[in-house]
């Protein structure tokens, strides 16, 4: 007998801990009946299904999720007519919901293990070993043809096995260029009306003991990265605190572990544990959402945002933390002005990434249940993503859904960090200036031919000529400094100075040896004729490396030279290391 567990990804450096989670709960003794499956969206749908029917399994267990259920609903049909006596499940937060629809629209599949699904399926497994006397109608925790099976308790979430050791579901190796996913809790305390998370009220914390085992674990074999999936990871103080602890005191100087956490309730320890973490050890995600008070309150998210904004400012003033904010745009009472005042409010927070995102109405929330009051219309299928409400129309989401792309383009790719503020400065509202860089990509046609994005540079200063020709000059320096700030590009651009004139100083400043050596004494194994290639000299006539004095338009006396060193970066924004030679 053969249980295949099949997945399908958004992209190929994703994994599904579901279906690992599943394998490993069963255990050894039933791990050769199970298989597992990954795919991504991206994958031919004949490829899958040739896939598919290689195995010739006796149940297949589909793990549905918003990013695949299309896929999931095209494929059903044919599996099903490939391999008629296959039994077929479904399982995952897209089909835990109005499971007489999904199985109405598919009879042919057997049923749907709603929600959490480790016992169940090793229970459906036992029954079709059969080991044991109960029919799938006495497995707590299904969806049949004829109704629903009883619900099964929550479990003791100790009892799941960790993932990723050696005997268990999978080891690292099979993970090798993918994300490695970790839980440390269950469930979520809060709300939030758009969150499927707001349905399991019980946190369940894992045993501490055993995250820290877990967290040595990956610590031993230097995981580039650890991302924590728990929904709201400080929601319990002694265990957020026991974990960074933890984590500090073992830093293997490699490992990077992500949270998301509510940066309104973090306390002042966790405070002080945060600002003694080595630059890059851990990184956050702040779910801000929205700063309308009646917007978060009507969303049942209860924020003390002046709080949250005084937290942010303190972990920002360590710079050691990497921080990434959320907004959502379509909540109820949130017009494109308000939306416009939230982003402005998160901007000023400095955060390393802001993620503009639009609300997606799920099945089960309480936001779909309230779609009809705010006059809320989303699409029909995944991922439900809103179209209109009474306060934000088509056209606005449409303005938004741009705004969302200069913001991934400008801001979030790190590149611009010198030049961006220069501009913010013609603006009461940093949301403006992207709005502004929208409406040039779309007159000029960017948005159906995208910039590569070398050339992103060069289509930024055509835009700052459009509202400030003045400060050309400075925008060409600017730019310039960013571009190396990032990278000690072969091709120099086409907008920068000419630093012909510079050749003899250049030639002299690397011949000082005792000098150069002094100020990179890490290039120790190269001479200093590699060094030169290596870093990158630059002149520049105006203060671009200090935005405030830069933004005074003031040329210097004399134009300093500027070293770009790319053996030390920061590791929060990858930025070369920058020597200031006046």
């Amino acid at each position: 007998m053969k249980f295949l567990l099949a997945a399908f990804n958004a992209k190929y450096i994703h994994s599904n801990p579901g279906i690992y989670s599943l394998k490993a709960y069963a255990g050894e003794r039933y791990a050769p009946y199970i298989e597992l499956g990954e795919y991504t969206i991206n994958h031919h749908m004949d490829d899958i299904l040739a896939d598919i029917y290689k195995r010739r399994p006796d149940v297949i267990g589909f793990s549905c999720y918003i990013w695949n259920i299309d896929l999931v609903k095209k494929l059903l049909p044919e599996v099903h007519k490939l391999l008629p006596e296959t039994e077929l499940w479904l399982g995952g937060p897209e089909v835990s919901f109005e499971c007489h629809e999904i199985l109405k629209e598919f009879p042919f599949v057997r049923g749907i293990m709603v929600g959490e699904g480790e016992e169940t399926f090793l229970a459906l497994l036992q029954y079709y070993l059969k080991e044991n006397n109960r029919a799938p109608e006495d497995i707590p925790g299904l969806a049949l043809s004829g109704g629903y099976t009883p619900e099964r308790e929550a479990m003791d979430f100790s009892k799941v096995p960790f993932l990723y050791a050696a005997g268990s579901a999978q080891t690292l190796h099979d993970f090798e260029n993918r994300i490695i996913y970790y839980e440390s809790s269950r469930g979520c305390p809060f709300r939030c009306s758009y969150c499927l998370s707001s349905i399991d009220k019980r946190v369940r914390l894992r045993n501490i003991s055993l995250v820290k085992q877990e967290l040595q674990f990956f610590l031993d074999h230097k995981v580039s990265q650890v991302k924590f999936i728990d929904r709201t990871f400080n929601c319990n103080h002694e265990h957020a605190k026991a974990v960074w602890s933890y984590i500090l005191e073992h830093d293997n100087g490699v490992t990077n572990f992500h949270f998301e956490v509510a940066a309104d309730i973090l306390d002042e320890e966790e405070l002080d544990l945060l600002r003694r973490m080595r630059p890059g050890l851990v990184q956050l995600e702040i779910g801000v959402q929205t700063t309308n008070p009646q917007t978060l309150k009507e969303i049942r998210r209860f924020t003390n945002m002046d709080k949250l904004r005084r937290t942010v400012e303190q972990i920002h003033a360590g710079g050691n933390v990497h921080m990434h904010l959320d907004l959502i745009a379509g909540l109820p009472y949130e017009d494109y002005d308000s939306f416009a005042r939230s982003f402005g409010d998160v901007y000023a927070m400095k955060p390393e990434q802001l993620q503009l995102g639009f609300l997606k109405v799920l099945k089960g929330s309480y936001m779909h249940e309230k779609a009809e009051d705010y006059g809320l219309r989303y699409l029909s299928h995944a991922p439900y993503e809103v179209l209109f409400t009474d306060w934000l129309s088509y056209e606005n989401v449409l303005r938004l859904k741009r705004v969302e792309e200069m913001v991934e383009l400008y801001y979030n790719s790190n590149q611009f960090t010198h030049t961006l503020p220069l501009l913010e400065q013609h603006y009461d509202n940093p949301f403006y200036l992207y709005e502004a860089l929208a409406d040039y990509y779309e007159t000029r046609g960017y948005f159906v031919q995208s910039p590569a994005r070398s050339y992103r540079y060069q289509v930024l200063l055509a835009f700052t000529k459009s509202i400030d020709p003045d400060r050309e000059e400075l925008y060409k320096e600017s730019l310039t400094y960013d571009i190396y700030l990032r990278e000690n590009a072969k091709s120099r651009p086409d907008f920068a100075a000419d630093i012909t004139p510079y050749k003899n100083a250049f030639h002299a400043f690397f011949a000082e040896e005792d000098k150069v050596r002094s100020l990179l004494p890490h290039y120790e194994a190269y001479d200093t004729k590699q060094i030169s290639k290596m870093t990158h000299l630059e002149w520049f006539r105006y203060p671009v490396w200090d935005v405030e004095r830069a933004g005074e338009f003031a040329a210097l006396e004399e134009a300093v030279k500027v070293l770009f060193d790319y053996q030390r970066r920061s590791p929060l924004t990858k930025e070369a290391t920058v020597y200031i030679l006046e």
